[in-house]
């Protein structure tokens, strides 16, 4: 395969694996269809029916087993990483991944998110919840291959698989190698291996006891939900156990390589395949296997975490801060969103089905124009719950309100199309699990205002395809014509199936369009900076750089009381803080809470840029990740002399450049206008010369308003100005610094070190106590092997990241001026979002739009 076709399927892998889930998915349908081309849903529904009550308590039964022994993994592998956690945390925490991950599939991504929202909340880092999610992920496919192999080794005829017939002793010679390939590891555990080396990862070793833990955990948990399965299939005797546990694990595996959602149409095909029992009565068991292993699960765990939450936000006082209620407080609207979700794919896949005959007779007295539309409008209802989930998902109160009307007139559907009084229950019960935790929706923004988020939208493609396979496979035997579109009848189910589907297709596709054209709205600025607040607060200040407020490029947070404000830039999601606040010190925690609550209202990211020591309590009060950005380089200006040694190579520059015959002058601002046309010149030469463009966040830019503001020095050959910088000054008198520093290319050598050096002797003359020389980015951080991952990576970038940036060439240049160094920071949210945020304000610095 040539390079560049390699290289293209790298920059597209994404969308490739989302095809490739795709065309499997639709394999897995086909494959279901052909399996069921001689089953008639009336089969279907009859063998439901003639399920006796004692299999469905037993299923009901099995799976409480199944999903108690589930919480061990994370008890066990809690442990194994060292950070052992309550059972009560442990058990929502396990217990919620799980019936997420089983029902929505991509086990590492869902159940994974509900791990670290868990586990986050009370202090685990992510690679710690990463490592938890790889293990429980490794143990539960292994518990997989242990209980295929207990079924081959415990057959005592053939094993029956679909059409083929192991025999007893190829099953346990099978069953034998399988079950020591799984013993491998406990074995060089024991014998005192406590380490395996995976690619680029060193993995420690579970103990032997925590081995066996697992495994019997893992072999309790399949063993309880095969069996849940298998209750609920009739017929079902005992030497054919063997092949349909080996066709369970074998639909578990297939199902989960497919990424298929829950791996639906993909599991009920390979078990319709491989067990050879009655197919109706296979397929509705497996319906039911769906609703008791499945959705039942699901519906609890949403229940249970709704109500722990809501329990916290009535009495405040003595849970807000226990374990379970802060774990709780994490899970609620996550949960509460997938439960409006599968109540919308309810709706959808009921008005694919035909209603119950006896309940559809009952309603003959009402007019069927209501019959028609409440059928159309439940199943369109169905396709707007499926859409605004993503809207619930960011918290948005507008979902909230959104999902809550669809919910009820849902339920209010279901009951007037057919008298479906079991789909309005659970409806009426999602809307009010989503009632209970109204206080979690705070967030403002319109339903369609989000950006499209890819992943809800395959996963409402694929709910409007399940309905679209029941519907046809319901009216496989009716003959399609033109007239079904316009039939109106009180049995006329097929027809209204067709309009009902039509109508979310054009709901799904207008609500895509209508987000692809209007695109990622640009944030609401944010109110302008009066002019007293900002005289009041500069005054005050002992940061130059507070004069990046007047770039114009700036938001601002202000205090209640006009004296001091806060600056910040949004790029993305991410809201960028540019320094410390300005103004008085007391009003800093009023404007960065409200900066915090103002940034979650927005669904944004909150980030902090070059923040000082003073601003450390604060990010621990926010729960902020903070991080050592680099040193700022001061000068007291008191001790500077050019007469010390460490000033060797500043005396030969400034000679250098007086010998050349280079003047230096300060220009006031009011002088300033005759020489901006100069100026420009050499800005725009300086900037074209090094292949860059304004950056405007960290930096002013050179615009005639922006300059203008400040005095500016500029250094003369003869009368033509070679360089400048203008000057910045703090308010309260103690800080002198420059911003933008430009040049001619031809200038003599050691023009630059001739104006920073007359700067600081008039500085000196002038007063000022300190001047600032900028920012030295990424110097200063302990790489050492003990210090976390970002720091070593911070210290690799500086010491060999030249062809990017000059760290270490703009170090050596302030070291010059023997200054002294302050440590500077970034701090920003914790978890996955921490790198997007760091992307983000990359951006920002570079002048990204």
């Amino acid at each position: 395969m040539s390079a560049p076709i390699i290289e293209r399927i790298r920059d597209n892998r994404r969308a490739l694996a989302i095809a490739v889930a795709v065309l499997l998915a639709l394999a897995g349908f086909e494959a279901l269809h052909l399996m069921l081309r001689e089953v008639h849903l009336r089969d279907v529904r009859a063998a439901w029916s003639a399920t006796p009550h004692w299999r469905i308590v037993a299923a009901l039964a099995l799976t409480t087993i199944s999903y108690l022994a589930l919480t061990g993994y994370d008890m066990i592998g809690l442990r194994v990483i060292g950070r052992p956690q309550p059972w009560p945390l442990a058990a929502v925490a396990s217990f919620t991944s799980f019936t997420i991950s089983n029902t929505f599939g991509l086990t590492l991504i869902t159940g994974g998110s509900a791990r670290y929202r868990a586990y986050g909340s009370v202090g685990l880092r992510v690679g710690e919840i990463a490592k938890l999610g790889v293990l429980t992920s490794l143990v539960f496919w292994a518990g997989v291959a242990g209980t295929a192999a207990i079924a081959l080794l415990a057959a005592v005829g053939p094993v029956p698989i679909g059409g083929l017939a192991v025999s007893p002793g190829v099953a346990h010679a099978l069953g034998a190698a399988l079950l020591a390939m799984l013993l491998a590891l406990p074995v060089a555990r024991a014998a005192g291996l406590r380490q395996v080396r995976l690619l680029r990862w060193t993995v420690t070793l579970p103990s032997v006891a925590q081995f066996a833990g697992l495994g019997v955990v893992a072999l309790i948990d399949l063993m309880a939900s095969a069996a849940t399965l298998a209750v609920l299939v009739p017929g079902l005797d005992a030497t054919a156990l063997p092949g349909f546990v080996l066709a369970y694990a074998l639909a578990l595996l297939v199902g989960a390589a497919t990424h298929v959602p829950g791996g639906i149409g993909v599991f009920e095909a390979v078990l319709l395949g491989a067990v050879p029992q009655d197919r109706p009565a296979v397929f509705a068991a497996l319906l039911l296997y769906r609703l008791i292993y499945y959705l039942v699960p699901l519906l609890l765990a949403c229940v249970l975490v709704v109500g722990i939450e809501g329990a916290r936000l009535r009495r405040p006082i003595g849970t807000g801060l226990r374990l379970l209620d802060r774990a709780a407080r994490a899970l609620a609207p996550t949960l509460v969103t997938l439960l409006v979700f599968a109540g919308g794919m309810a709706l959808l896949v009921s008005g694919a089905l035909p209603g119950v005959q006896y309940r559809l007779a009952s309603l003959d007295g009402v007019p069927l124009p209501l019959v028609e539309g409440s059928h159309l409008a439940g199943s369109l209802a169905g396709m707007a719950l499926l859409l605004v989930a993503p809207a619930l998902n960011a918290r948005l109160t507008s979902g909230f309100h959104v999902a809550r009307v669809l919910l009820i007139g849902g339920a209010l559907f279901s009951l007037m199309k057919g008298l479906d009084y079991e789909e309005a229950g659970i409806l009426l019960i999602v809307a009010m699990a989503l009632q209970y935790s109204r206080r979690a929706f705070h967030r403002q923004g319109g339903v369609l205002s989000q950006p499209l988020d890819w992943a809800w939208l395959m996963a409402g493609l694929g709910a409007l395809g399940l309905s679209l396979w029941a519907g046809f496979f319901a009216y496989k035997r009716v003959p399609y014509s033109t007239e079904l579109w316009w039939h109106f009848a009180l049995d006329g189910n097929a027809p209204r199936f067709l309009r009902a589907s039509f109508g979310a297709g054009v709901m799904m596709t207008t609500a895509i369009a209508w987000r692809l054209l209007l695109g990622r709205p640009a944030p609401a600025p944010g109110p302008a900076l009066p002019d007293d607040v900002a005289a009041r607060a500069m005054a005050v200040s002992p940061r130059s750089d507070a004069n990046l407020a007047y770039t114009g490029r700036k938001r601002f947070i202000l205090s209640d009381a006009g004296d001091a404000f806060l600056m910040y830039g949004v790029q993305g999601r991410t809201w960028i803080v540019m320094g410390d606040p300005v103004g008085p010190r007391e009003r800093w925690g009023e404007l960065v809470w409200a900066t915090r609550r103002a940034c979650d209202a927005a669904r944004g990211r909150l980030c902090f840029f070059q923040a000082s020591e003073a601003m450390l309590a604060l990010f621990v009060d926010l729960g902020l990740a903070t991080y050592k950005y680099g040193e700022e380089a001061h000068i007291p200006l008191a001790g500077f002399t050019l007469q010390s040694p460490k000033a060797k190579a500043l005396r030969h520059g400034r000679k250098r450049a007086i010998a050349a015959g280079l003047t230096f002058a300060i220009v006031p601002r009011a002088d300033l206008p005759p020489l901006l046309g100069e100026l420009r010149a050499i800005s725009d030469e300086w900037l074209r010369a090094r292949g860059v463009h304004e950056k405007s966040f960290s930096l002013g830019t050179f615009a005639e308003a922006y300059m203008l503001r400040f005095d500016c020095a500029v250094v003369r050959d003869g009368d033509a100005v070679v360089a400048f910088a203008n000057i910045w000054t703090s308010g309260d008198g103690a800080e002198m610094s420059v911003d933008l520093m430009r040049h001619r290319d031809a200038v003599s050598y050691g023009t630059m070190d001739f104006l920073f050096v007359e700067l600081l002797e008039r500085g000196r003359a002038e007063g000022f106590v300190r001047f600032n020389l900028g920012m030295a980015p990424l110097s200063g951080i302990n790489g050492d092997r003990l210090a976390p991952a970002w720091a070593k990576l911070a210290r690799t970038l500086f010491e060999n990241g030249e062809r990017f940036y000059s760290f270490a060439g703009l170090r050596a240049f302030k070291s010059k001026f023997d200054p002294v160094w302050t440590s500077r920071y970034a701090a920003t949210v914790h978890g996955l979002g921490a790198g997007a945020a760091l992307i983000d304000l990359v951006a920002a610095v570079n002048g990204a739009d």
